[in-house]
């Protein structure tokens, strides 16, 4: 069975705030939201848990810190993609505030749990912090919304999105009468859907709402009203890469988490079971929450680094890998979801200070992971350090 995580008295206090911060336009609206929330919880509830019983899930989940009330295994892929065990010492250096550091310094200083460097598939450096291991597995929280942007790029490759230019509407018939309807695709891809939307608040209302069954984010978006003309200015949102997530299981009429066992773990050659975090119907949030072993966020981060592909085989349009990390024109820092560093490199990014960093000029990929970071402000410098280091010592 998947395995439910009962709510804690912290996660209890937040069913508050999504109640009195439930989109509405008026105060009275919001309260509208909080009865109708708190008269469909029981249905919502009783839904989920005749999902949750219908799909058979893990017979044990990784102790990891989220407020989720389950998890899908993703498999390990039938052909694995070999990593060979290379380490040495890199001796890096990279100066931070007018001081030098080594990259002992960053990994001690910033919170670091796992850190990863891939020289084509040899790892020449694979730390990791007391407690933590090659066999565990790390929150991505919005590292996932790269895997999600690379399914839409699929699916666009495929016919099954007809363009980006389509409208949320064309995959997502509830949203037809919705603000959120009227956004293209892509503007949900580059951050620019125009929708009302403040990070930092929302998203912290959102993800409780979706983990104990008090909304959907297709229900979610119907409430979200337009703040500004969609591509018109840069506004990172999550609910746009769970909608995008949507659009991909409907183009396809499968779950997202198959999707992405089908379509990009198993050829990717993802070698560990790891685990994909769902909401109360069990759905995959396609914003957040994939938990992966560093060595398979490396795989990921490998396969865009050749491409697209893996052993000849194909995973992503190479056209895509090029244009994910193209500025989009509403911020010279992202591209199609993912993050671009101002060199030559880019990047999936999490909350917490999470990586998988690619530097095609050098054909290094880096993989960081964390649960809360310090010192972000040394990150970049000591990434750039590493992959140069890396490339010095190849000749």
């Amino acid at each position: 069975m998947r395995r439910r995580r009962t709510p804690s008295l912290a996660t209890a206090a937040l069913l508050t705030a999504v109640a009195l911060t439930a989109p509405s336009t008026t105060a009275h609206a919001a309260t509208n939201a909080a009865t109708n929330a708190a008269t469909n919880a029981a249905a919502n509830a009783a839904t989920a848990k005749a999902a949750r019983a219908a799909r058979p899930g893990p017979p044990a989940v990784p102790d990891i810190m989220s407020v989720l009330p389950g998890f899908d295994p993703l498999k390990p892929s039938s052909r694995p993609a070999g990593l060979v065990d290379a380490q040495r010492d890199l001796h890096v250096t990279y100066t931070s505030g007018g001081a030098t550091k080594t990259l002992n310094d960053y990994l001690a200083g910033s919170g670091t749990q796992g850190f990863l460097v891939l020289d084509g598939n040899k790892i020449v450096t694979e730390w990791y912090a007391p407690g933590f291991g090659k066999d565990s597995r790390f929150q991505s929280w919005s590292m996932a919304k790269s895997f999600t942007g690379d399914a839409v790029g699929i699916a666009l490759a495929e016919g099954r999105i007809h363009s980006l230019d389509d409208t949320v509407a064309r995959y997502i018939p509830e949203l037809a009468n919705a603000d959120y309807g009227k956004v293209t695709l892509y503007n949900l891809l580059r951050m620019s859907s125009g929708i009302a939307w403040d990070e930092t608040t929302d998203d912290i209302t959102m993800h409780p709402a979706f983990s104990l069954g008090l909304s959907t984010p297709v229900q979610w978006a119907a409430g979200r009203h337009t703040a500004s003309p969609q591509g018109g200015k840069f506004n990172y949102t999550s609910l746009n890469s769970a909608l995008l997530a949507q659009v991909v299981a409907n183009a396809y009429g499968m779950p997202f988490t198959r999707f992405l066992q089908k379509r990009i773990w198993e050829p990717t050659g993802m070698a560990d079971t790891d685990y994909v975090g769902t909401d109360s119907h069990g759905h995959a949030l396609g914003y957040c929450c994939i938990y992966a072993t560093d060595r398979d966020f490396a795989r990921f981060g490998k396969m865009m680094l050749d491409g697209g592909r893996v052993a000849g085989r194909r995973v992503v349009p190479a056209s895509w890998v090029e244009r994910v990390h193209t500025p989009s024109g509403v911020s010279p820092s992202y591209g199609l979801h993912w993050w671009i560093d101002g060199t030559d490199g880019y990047y999936a990014s999490g909350l917490g200070g999470q990586l998988i960093y690619v530097d095609p000029a050098r054909k290094v990929v880096i993989v960081r992971s964390t649960f809360y970071s310090f010192n972000d402000g040394d990150t970049l410098a000591a990434l750039h350090a590493v992959a140069k280091a890396v490339a010095a010592q190849r000749g």
